[in-house]
């Protein structure tokens, strides 16, 4: 090693002593013929003091040195002079006086700031394709950091449990009828593809199958989709299965690993056990299955208060089967006609024809929709509301899950403008953890005209509505349960199946596969099962998304060392990129460009 100490370690304890450090100057500072270097290496800061003026060959080397050149020093540790000591340095005590200087590289001058002030205000995609320059901001240093950390706590917790970690295959069969894949063309096997894996769901169950009881990994996981701030197309997934657990042991088991990581990352105790919460209050009362419980603003129904209403959009709409949701944003009647615009927009990218809304001002209630409403549903709203002069109340008349997931939206819409204004305050650390349960086992899929899994196939009916399967799937809940933490879900799973003729007849049955598919998808699987599947369940998390909410950034980018751009591109290594003729003709493909 070139050095005898990191860059944060020396105290005014090693006075005296010889030291060699190395890492990268931060900066320059020339005063009066003396140079003072900050030396950085990824623990800290020490200050180096070099003379010149008594050194020819110091001055030689000093004259070629810029910010960010990666040096070496040896010297003595000195206490700096009275009144200069940097009390916000572990080192800031000291300096070392500089005897001799190596220097191993030359940097060029770095195309942004590599502080954190600075290096914020730059565009992403530049900070991208200087990626590694982008890491070495402090914060971005932290982060890693902060990943490292979560992930060996995750390690050495499951671990204390007895829990196994395997490794399962990155290179599996399709599986169409989940998300989009990545498909790896088979040079030994012309046209023939390998996916890359989505999830090690199905290996995971057949390692249950093998009696391996406990299993864990820290997966990395590959799904061809639209990217955003918590989504990229390769993305880590922390993965548990475990035999012969209900609901209540995976819940008991995910808390105290969630509990053990925050205590070891950012020493927080974090109270257990969590707060349940049934989807459909989930929907009904924050109009999304991963509700952010840091403010109020919540959905209330108004379809009986609006069933007879002179108000016929409100009347047919329940009249139809359809209800009737209100969303009092408390204190932003002061919205703008632009917001109000933005708000309207979203409503109908969500299926609204319109956005009803009414403000209250100055005591008056000011609407094209109040001269339908009588005095008793105006004193209804006002009741079960808190309707307050201030308040603006928006309206969702449509069928029972969009009318949710309109007011939904908006409801997050509303808390942007509200901290915006300075009128609500969410705080990032403010921890509201929370499993959302019983969701339904199947959703009616109108454009294929059959009900599909709500999650996948392989989730447990709850028992007793395990009869309903036949004659009435849309109400047999699922054995599935989230954890979300501040509007974020973390992670989701469910008890399996682990009967064979059960997976075999909701697949068949419910599901309306054809046996041939099931038997070329499936096949495998369903046939371990009749060697003595044991019962089983587990769950999985995005841990990209868990260090984001520890770190308190809102991008997944911010915390993955080497991520893809929105539309999947590196641009620090530039790809994806073509490949050649030869390498095309070696895998038996083709490439047919769009036009």
């Amino acid at each position: 090693m070139k050095r005898t100490h990191h860059c944060a370690q020396l105290t005014s304890a090693d006075l005296g002593a010889t030291a060699s450090l190395v890492g990268w100057v931060d900066t320059i500072r020339d005063q009066g013929g003396i140079i003072f270097i900050d030396l950085r290496d990824r623990k800290g800061i020490t200050q180096v003091k070099l003379e010149p003026t008594t050194n020819a060959a110091l001055a030689e080397q000093l004259k070629h040195l810029k910010p960010e050149s990666v040096i070496g020093i040896s010297g003595t540790v000195a206490r700096r002079p009275e009144g200069t000591a940097n009390p916000s340095l572990p080192t800031g005590e000291v300096e070392v006086d500089a005897t001799s200087l190596e220097i191993h590289n030359i940097a060029d001058t770095p195309p942004f700031p590599l502080d954190d002030v600075g290096g914020d205000k730059v565009n992403e995609d530049l900070r991208l394709t200087y990626r590694y320059l982008d890491l070495r901001r402090p914060k971005m240093r932290k982060n890693l950091l902060v990943r490292h950390r979560a992930a060996k706590s995750i390690r050495d917790y499951f671990d204390a449990q007895e829990f196994i970690e395997v490794e399962t295959p990155a290179l599996f069969k399709s599986t169409p009828e989940g998300a989009r894949e990545y498909l790896v063309p088979s040079r030994i096997h012309a046209g023939q593809f390998y996916a890359l894996s989505q999830s090690p769901q199905q290996f995971k169950q057949i390692l249950m199958v093998a009696g391996v009881e406990k299993y864990f990994q820290i997966a990395r996981c590959f799904r061809d989709e639209d990217l955003r701030a918590d989504r990229q197309m390769e993305f880590t997934q922390v993965d548990v299965e475990a035999s012969f657990v209900t609901r209540e042991d995976i819940y008991a088991l995910f808390e105290g690993m969630l509990k053990k990581v925050w205590k070891d990352v950012l020493d927080v105790d974090i109270p257990t056990p969590f707060l349940r919460m049934p989807f459909v209050d989930a929907m009904n009362r924050f109009g999304v299955d991963k509700p952010d419980l840091r403010f109020g603003l919540e959905l209330v129904d108004f379809s009986d208060t609006f069933k007879n209403s002179a108000f016929k959009v409100f009347q047919a709409t329940v009249a139809g089967g359809g209800v009737i949701k209100a969303l009092n944003a408390k204190g932003l009647s002061d919205i703008t006609q632009g917001e109000t615009k933005s708000f309207e927009d979203i409503a109908k990218s969500l299926g609204a024809k319109g956005l009803a809304y009414i403000k209250v001002e100055g005591g008056e209630w000011k609407s094209p929709i109040v001269k339908f409403f009588t005095d008793a549903e105006k004193a209804e709203l006002t009741k079960r509301l808190n309707v307050e002069d201030g308040d603006i109340i928006f309206f969702a008349a449509a069928p029972w899950e969009k009318a949710c997931a309109i007011l939904g939206r908006l409801r997050l819409e509303s808390a942007a403008l509200l901290q915006k204004r300075g009128k609500l305050t969410l705080r990032s650390d403010d921890w509201k953890f929370l499993w959302v349960v019983d969701f339904p086992l199947m959703t009616y899929d109108e454009a294929e005209n059959r009900y599909v899994a709500t999650h996948h196939p392989f989730t447990a009916p709850v028992a007793e509505d395990a009869q309903f399967l036949d004659s009435n799937p849309k109400a047999v809940r699922g054995q599935h349960y989230d954890v979300v933490l501040n509007g974020m879900e973390l992670g989701g799973g469910s008890i399996r199946i682990h009967q064979p003729a059960l997976q075999k007849k909701v697949f068949e049955d419910v599901l309306k596969i054809p046996q041939d598919v099931v038997e070329s998808r499936f096949g495998y699987m369903l046939k371990a099962f009749t060697y003595g599947a044991p019962p089983h369940g587990g769950i999985a998390f995005g841990l990209d998304r868990m260090v984001a909410l520890l770190c308190g950034t809102t991008s997944i980018r911010d915390v993955i060392a080497f991520p893809k751009t929105q539309k999947g591109q590196d641009l620090m290594a530039q790809s994806p990129t073509p490949v050649t003729e030869r390498q095309l003709k070696e895998l038996h493909i083709g490439v047919v460009m769009p036009e």
